[in-house]
């Protein structure tokens, strides 16, 4: 059975101020922003060249503003990733080297926690494509 995961729920206090966040800022795409009623908002953003998309709005979730931690996305350079962040505004911490990568971390306006990893030379393949290795 295969299975994708596409889409991950972000729990947010101000769903515009998260929306300009995420596109302004980080670079995501705006897919979709619809006010289906009083109760119900849902935004979609996706990474560039990401198959799995963020989800942000009212009435989608019940976590609380800012208690997701360590969302991960995979980046081709740890540096540039970091280097551009920094340039649109975005308080992103140092490369973080570790054996199994190379990490950035940010963190949106509620606290949600991001981890950027550029994978190591050795993982190359693991997973079939190069990008998504196997545990």
């Amino acid at each position: 059975m295969e299975m994708r995961l596409e889409l991950v729920t972000l729990p947010v206090s101000d769903i515009d101020r998260a929306k300009e966040f995420y596109v302004d800022k980080v670079g995501f795409v705006a897919d979709h922003d619809h006010t289906v009623s009083d109760d119900v908002r849902f935004v979609q953003l996706t990474p560039p060249g990401s198959a799995c998309s963020i989800a942000l709005g009212k009435g989608l979730t019940q976590l609380s503003p800012g208690s997701l931690d360590n969302l991960q996305i995979v980046v081709a350079d740890a540096d540039a990733a970091r280097d551009e962040l920094r340039g649109r505004g975005v308080d992103a911490s140092d490369v973080d080297e570790q054996p199994w990568g190379r990490f950035v971390y940010f963190s949106d306006p509620d606290g949600n926690r991001w981890a950027l990893q550029e994978l190591p030379a050795w993982s190359t393949g693991a997973g079939g494509d190069g990008v998504n290795p196997s545990p």
